[in-house]
């Protein structure tokens, strides 16, 4: 009988057995993964959660959450009105709120941010690379400065952020924190994975941010850093509004609203906060939000020439150039019939309930 057995093995096919051994290797990493995630996870009650743009929109939702877990928040935007409306909220919800007036693109500023930070709530425990700007125009209308803007907002201001903090974790003995002196996450975008039309400046800036934060997750890990590279589809935060438009700007802007309201195809900004915080919880290397992202992504790595084909064509149902060339509008001059329709009622929702509005 076991010389049988031992025939039966012998007799199995080459790819029978290479679907075995895939899938015992898929059940090991799952296995080690679990275990890794449970050794790494942290709880966020008094802990020092720094986050830039975090007085609307996405950062705001990040700060709500992290607020009824006990978390002591330092937030950093452009607009005094806006961060005062997010502290009210924020304090009402029991948390310790530090915020200040920042230029994230100024080195200067960043590093007084960050030591007055230090200086009234401890040094940072997790630092959310949140901050962004969206400029939404034809190739032809686009120009170095727009480039230059996005470049600044997204990864300069990340790298100048970063290593504002980083001596205030390096400093931390690990054997007070459970083996992790901090944790870094970097909000960046499908657009950082795959490039899309009338979004060059804004994908070119969140492509070298993730390919930064993907290479300093293994810089850092061994030091008990854990970096964590969130790659959002599109989520409904109300943050067209204040994105800039060119071109022929009512158009952009009404398709850009339209696409960012699609149920199913974008997320609720408070899901995909969720998303983040459970990510920065377990210590995670990368997560991908949305389906549509994930399968995006997936697409471009192993079909990019169909994926080419596929955002030229997507190119040519954009509107073309022309309208107000390359002045500026932001989303909220730019409205229409067609931007204010039911199309797009729930990011109209989101912007309300994430401070959007300048009032």
């Amino acid at each position: 009988m076991v010389v049988q057995r031992d025939e039966q093995i012998m007799n199995v096919s080459l790819p029978t057995k290479a679907l075995l051994w895939g899938i015992a290797g898929i059940s090991a990493w799952a296995a080690v993964k679990a275990a890794l995630a449970q050794k790494r996870k942290i709880d966020f009650r008094d802990k020092t959660v720094l986050i830039t743009g975090g007085s609307r929109g996405l950062g705001l939702e990040l700060a709500r959450l992290l607020a009824k877990e006990g978390a002591n928040l330092a937030l950093c935007a452009r607009d005094a009105d806006e961060l005062d409306r997010a502290e009210a909220e924020l304090e009402a919800l029991g948390a310790s709120v530090y915020t200040e007036v920042c230029d994230v693109t100024n080195k200067v500023h960043i590093d007084q941010f960050a030591e007055n930070v230090r200086q009234a709530l401890g040094p940072v425990d997790v630092l959310i690379n949140n901050a962004g700007t969206i400029i939404v125009t034809p190739y032809e209308h686009a120009t170095e400065d727009d480039f230059r803007q996005a470049m600044d907002t997204h990864f300069w201001a990340s790298f100048y952020m970063i290593n504002a903090v980083l001596p205030q974790m390096l400093a931390r003995d690990t054997r007070e924190t459970i083996h992790r002196r901090g944790s870094i996450i970097n909000i960046t975008s499908i657009g950082g994975k795959l490039a899309v039309p009338h979004l060059l400046p804004y994908a070119t800036s969140k492509f070298a941010m993730v390919g930064y934060s993907e290479g300093l997750r293994a810089e850092l890990l061994t030091k008990g850093i854990y970096v964590t590279t969130i790659v959002p589809g599109l989520m409904r935060t109300g943050s067209p509004r204040n994105a800039i438009f060119k071109g022929q700007n009512e158009k952009e802007y009404a398709a850009f609203k339209i696409s960012d309201s699609i149920p199913f195809f974008t997320i609720d900004s408070t899901d995909a906060a969720r998303d983040v915080i459970d990510a920065c919880r377990y210590g995670e290397a990368e997560r991908t939000i949305t389906l549509s992202a994930k399968v995006g992504a997936a697409l471009q790595g192993v079909a990019p020439n169909l994926m080419a084909e596929a955002m030229g064509i997507v190119n040519d149902w954009l509107p073309a150039p022309g309208g107000i060339s390359e002045k500026r509008a932001f989303g909220k001059d730019s409205e229409s019939k067609l931007s204010e329709s039911v199309l797009t009622t729930l990011t109209d929702q989101a912007a309300e309930r994430n401070n959007e509005f300048n009032q």
